[in-house]
């Protein structure tokens, strides 16, 4: 599969699992978008390393808790030059449930978690000229398909995400395919809280890697085009048990 002569957005890119999706769109010959929120100097890290892997790279800020900013992030990103897809991977996560879920915590969930996808997948398909074809891609999570207590803003506007994703797919259709990969035990969290992974839950026995987290998003941005509406579960069959 080749994403050559084309350009994907990809938020959240410059840390952890982000920079892994950017790095595989870079290897499949795409050139990328990178957004960020905090982390300059590591998308700047990010941008040179395409680079010189011969790929073009172009870095933008934006706080995806603030609408404004979030509704002018395609426009800018498109100054550049004309996007193919976005990937909608920033999130914010705290592991915390419903008795310690401050109002706060809930609206920044939501904001970043699912608002944010919905208004950059809806200003992205009206930046999409007359018979120009695109593909979303939204990172979930494997609790979006079996919510449970833990983790609660997280979880919900992730599962809010996963209905979002079946919506768009018939909205956008047939110019536009929205799909998701639902992640499972891929890195430990980056706040430094606990691992809680149990190896016998998962049928698969072992932690993902992120190459095969990457060649699955190739797949959905490159793959046939008359898969719309999917959620590919990346997480060794946790979901089914």
């Amino acid at each position: 599969m080749s994403l050559s002569g084309k350009t994907i957005l990809i938020t959240g890119a410059a840390l952890r699992i982000g920079r892994s999706l950017a790095l595989a769109v870079a290897r499949a010959g795409g050139d990328v978008v990178l957004h960020y929120g905090k982390s300059q100097k590591e998308a700047e890290s990010l941008k040179s390393e395409i680079e010189v892997a011969g790929r073009k790279a172009f870095i933008l800020q934006a706080d995806l808790a603030d609408a404004a900013q979030v509704a002018d992030l395609i426009s800018r990103a498109s100054e550049y030059t004309p996007l193919f897809g976005l990937v909608n991977n920033a999130s914010v996560f705290e592991p915390i449930g419903w008795k310690d879920t401050s109002l706060d915590q809930w609206n920044q969930a939501m904001m970043v978690n699912l608002t944010a996808p919905f208004l950059l997948s809806q200003a992205f398909a009206r930046s999409l000229g007359p018979g120009e074809h695109g593909r979303i891609v939204n990172m979930l999570d494997w609790r979006a398909l079996r919510p449970g207590p833990d983790n609660l803003p997280y979880t919900i506007s992730k599962s809010a995400l996963a209905s979002l994703t079946h919506s768009l797919a018939v909205a956008l259709a047939p110019r536009i395919t929205v799909n998701g990969l639902a992640l499972g035990a891929i890195l430990p969290p980056s706040n430094g809280a606990p691992t809680k992974v149990n190896l016998e839950q998962i049928p698969a026995r072992r932690w993902a890697n992120l190459e095969e987290v990457g060649q699955a998003l190739i797949f959905l941005l490159d793959g046939p085009a008359y898969i719309t509406g999917e959620i590919i579960h990346v997480d060794g069959g946790r979901h089914l048990v």
